[in-house]
């Protein structure tokens, strides 16, 4: 992705908006069914800013691959080739996008279009994500799914580049939305070189430098995190979020709020320790001197930001490294990898594992490990449907026999053993009362799990650890919810970054001294369960293969739901990655008196006999 040599504003007219007409849908789930009109078709999920169709259309990143891309081979700080293994570059190629959008589309028929907004912004501007020119299952967008410079690009350069701040919005519209991929995107010539829309960035000219031979403008829009929540806060259009005791709260379903919750912590601050979604996620180089182009006319050291992108994924861009070799971007996905690895291990949490020197055969260890926060945003945060974070305790003995595991994985099934003490991080959501229970149901009447995330309207559990700074303590879309985190101090409604797990270990009669404990946090991208249910969810409603084609012709025979599950299966089952380890040592001490004198103190010994 281009970082855009850029200068001063260019006029911002309104993008083109196009009309919508209503329609009405009907969704069920279980026992829950309910009338809902969603208003308008297609974009009616999201009116607001720029509606399809462009006058000037979304260029294909290989367009800006030749300048931003192969000038330096020693670093890897380019921005086409650190975008193009990110997972905005892959939005829409990710396997599990796609077997969710077939059940969004068969619990609420059409909204597959709201997905689209944010996964294939190239197709979805153009028209094609909705009827009668497109569809919202993705069908009618145009390339192949392993193919480079197609609408499968996902959130590409001049897409990006292209978004603005409107100020001259239409009536009753506002110049910025912070969520439901609501941008604007400037579709009108721009006043530098060139002839089409200004490509937008961080870069400004007024004081020297050599200007790009494309059209620019300066966008200081670029540099906020406001820009980032577009697409990271998600609210279901359909839906309102009812509370733990079951009432209406009136407010629009939070699916995803990611951006809220940063704004809510103390990296939102003005201030020393601010930090925005880019200065993480794009971090600035350290090489000097460096150029953001193959024209290396300005030297950009202390002021590069590297087209990173990365979060916690570390399995689905080694799957479409292996998957799809046709795309030739196998050291872009493994720098992708690489830095998410880095990222999860290095910069996202700490695990201090408090233990005592000793402990008493046959008696109890307790334990206490603490998981700190760096981020900001909550952990885990984003799509929270299959995404969880664990700790999982091991505690053996001299001969290395395990004598006690919470939290057990099971790599050859992907299971997660869920044993009294287990702690797993994660947002839980569900539908209210859809099995008769009054209550926040997020199993079917059988028991198995259930993730109908475009139906969701409560939230059954959300334990995930706040950010630094955290204000939302009391905010329905935020709040923990059947797990209570403390104020830093009573009464300042900031809730800490941290959280604290004890745990109680039976120590058997035959363990060998010493004890070694071992925590471990995990986090991993998709569950077992998330899996099953997309591809049982495929099979119970017949949902059709897979219409997408790849280069190589061959159709995929299946559906997207069954897929999926092939390729979790092949893939790892996608493997939990250990982000920290904190340990110990514990001495055993052996019991000589069954009435607990070891320590010989006599003071209480009876002086006869009973």
């Amino acid at each position: 992705m281009p970082s855009i040599e850029v200068g001063p504003d260019s006029t911002q007219l309104s993008p083109t908006t196009v009309p919508r007409r209503p329609v009405a849908f009907t969704l069920a789930v279980g026992v829950l069914v309910s009338s809902v009109v969603f208003g308008v078709f297609g974009g009616g999920f999201t009116p607001k800013g720029t509606q399809p169709p462009l006058t000037t259309a979304i260029e294909n990143p290989g367009n800006c691959a030749g300048c931003h891309g192969n000038y330096d081979a020693t670093h890897n700080i380019e921005p086409f080739p650190t975008w193009s293994g990110s997972m905005m570059a892959n939005a829409a190629r990710d396997p599990i996008f796609w077997a969710a959008l077939d059940v969004a589309n068969n619990d609420a028929p059409g909204i597959g279009d709201f997905c689209l907004r944010c996964h294939m912004p190239t197709g979805w501007l153009a028209g094609r994500s909705e009827p009668p020119t497109g569809s919202t299952d993705g069908c009618a967008m145009l390339g192949s799914l392993d193919e480079p410079d197609s609408d499968f690009e996902g959130i590409s350069c001049h897409f990006c580049h292209r978004m603005m701040e409107n100020d001259n919005p239409p009536a009753g519209e506002d110049s910025l939305y912070f969520e439901n991929g609501q941008y604007w995107i400037d579709d009108t010539d721009c006043t530098t070189a060139g002839s089409g829309p200004c490509r937008r960035g961080p870069y400004d000219y007024a004081g020297g430098g050599t200007p790009p031979p494309h059209e620019w403008a300066f966008s200081g829009y670029h540099l906020d995190s406001g820009f980032c929540g577009n697409c990271h806060n998600v609210t279901n259009p359909t839906q309102t979020l009812i509370d733990e005791t079951g009432a209406d709260t009136g407010i629009p379903y939070p699916v995803e709020r990611t951006y809220k919750e940063w704004q809510q912590s103390d990296y939102s601050t003005p201030g020393a320790g601010q930090q925005t979604c880019q200065s993480c996620h794009m971090p600035q180089t350290s090489v000097s001197p460096v150029f953001a182009c193959a024209f290396e006319s300005n030297d950009r050291t202390g002021d590069l930001a590297v087209h990173r992108f990365v979060g916690g994924n570390t399995w689905i861009p080694a799957l479409l490294r292996d998957e799809y070799p046709n795309l030739t971007r196998t050291d872009s996905y493994n720098a992708t990898v690489a830095w998410a690895e880095d990222l999860l291990a290095n910069q996202t949490a700490t695990v201090q594992l408090t233990s005592p020197p000793t402990a008493p055969i046959g008696g109890t260890l307790e334990l206490s490990v603490r998981v700190t926060n760096l981020g900001g945003h909550k952990l885990p945060s984003g799509y929270t449907e299959g995404r969880r974070m664990w700790l999982n305790l091991q505690v053996r003995d001299a001969t290395d026999a395990l004598i006690f595991e919470s939290a057990a994985y099971d790599t050859a099934t992907g299971d997660l053993s869920l044993d009294a003490q287990a702690k797993v991080y994660e947002r839980k959501s569900g539908v209210w009362n859809a099995n008769g229970t009054n209550e926040c149901d997020v199993v079917d009447g059988g028991g198995a799990h259930v993730f109908h995330s475009v139906l969701d309207n409560c939230i059954r559990k959300d334990n995930r650890i706040p950010p630094r700074g955290f204000s939302g303590g009391s905010d329905p879309e935020t709040q923990p919810v059947a797990y209570t985190y403390p104020e830093t101090t009573p009464g300042s409604g900031i809730l800490v970054n941290f959280d604290d797990t004890s745990y109680s270990v039976p120590i058997p009669g035959g363990a060998v001294s010493p004890l070694s404990v071992e925590a471990r946090l995990y986090f991993q991208t998709t569950s077992r369960e998330y899996v099953d249910f997309l591809r049982d969810q495929a099979v119970a409603n017949s949902f059709p293969d897979d219409c997408i084609t790849r280069v190589s012709g061959t159709p995929v025979g299946m559906s997207r739901g069954e897929l999926l599950h092939d390729l979790w299966q092949t893939y790892d089952r996608s493997p939990p990655f250990e982000m920290q380890l904190g340990s110990g040592s514990v001495a055993l001490t052996s019991s000589i008196f069954t009435d607990g004198f070891e320590s010989g103190d006599t003071s209480a010994w009876r002086l006869t006999i009973p």
